[in-house]
């Protein structure tokens, strides 16, 4: 995933951040329909700033709606995309999860080792 600095969990599912898991989009959207719902999201995050800053409560939770929105249609929130059935671990300590001893090995590394790709190597 060009540009992501975080590692990603083997199967792709999450990313981690600070030692918590968090949901990817899903990689069956279009990229064109990503690419408009990424949009969306960065200016619903503005919106919460700007609603922030003006201290507009009502406009700051229109805001949030409008980014939970964005995150459920990329499928970061909600139903998770996967089809195995398998648990969503979104938002958990990954040392609480099976991704845990990967993720151990990783932190284990020299903290410089990276892929061609920038990325952190699945194990």
């Amino acid at each position: 995933m060009p540009g992501l600095q975080h590692p990603v969990t083997p199967d792709g599912r999450y990313f981690v951040v600070r030692g918590r898991l968090w949901r990817m989009s899903d990689p069956d959207l279009a990229a064109q329909d990503k690419e408009r719902l990424v949009k969306q999201l960065m200016n619903a995050r503005r919106a919460v700033k700007d609603a922030r800053a003006a201290i507009d409560l009502n406009a700051e939770t229109v805001a949030h709606r409008l980014v939970d929105e964005a995150k459920r249609r990329l499928g970061e929130r909600g139903p998770v995309w996967w089809k195995d059935g398998a648990p969503d671990f979104n938002r958990h300590a990954v040392k609480n999860t099976p991704y845990a001893e990967w993720y151990a090995g990783l932190r284990r590394r020299p903290s410089g080792h990276r892929d061609a790709c920038g990325e952190m190597p699945a194990p």
